[in-house]
């Protein structure tokens, strides 16, 4: 039972919380990216280079064929497209995280660059406060 109420504290934590919200916005963010890249930055990138459709670009290392017992074996290839649309995909999400931390740098030291309001003054302070400030209306009065 011990090793449960570990597990419970454990999972209950704030950090832990944040960092499961963030993995799922992060995976949401992922496909977002990914159909940025896939539907809208490479297809104008093909055209632009002679029409060349990325998901499509391969190296064929062995074409597809019918193996002795009729089977149909699939081609062997290296998808350099995809490799290349994935590299793409981490640029953004790499400069998106780059820029969000960016961000709340610039907040912390925002923060840290906000003088603080000085003390209150202590009893001591107030009481030799008093004693200036009489001392110069009786230095007046004469």
């Amino acid at each position: 039972m011990g090793m449960l109420q570990e597990f419970r504290e454990f999972a209950m934590r704030g950090s832990v919380i944040d960092l499961a919200v963030g993995v799922v916005i992060g995976g949401a963010f992922g496909k977002i990216v990914t159909a940025l890249v896939d539907k809208i930055i490479m297809p104008p990138i093909g055209l632009l280079i002679g029409g060349v459709d990325f998901s499509r670009w391969v190296i064929t290392l062995k074409e597809a064929g019918v193996d002795a017992a009729g089977e149909a074996v699939p081609a062997v290839v290296i998808g350099i497209g995809d490799f290349i649309n994935t590299l793409i995909q981490f640029t953004i999400i790499a400069f998106a995280i780059f820029m969000v931390i960016k961000l709340i740098n610039a907040l912390h030291r925002k923060e840290a660059d906000e003088p603080e309001a000085p003390p209150a003054p202590t009893p001591d302070q107030e009481l030799l406060t008093e004693i200036r400030d009489l001392l110069k209306a009786q230095g007046q009065a004469r």
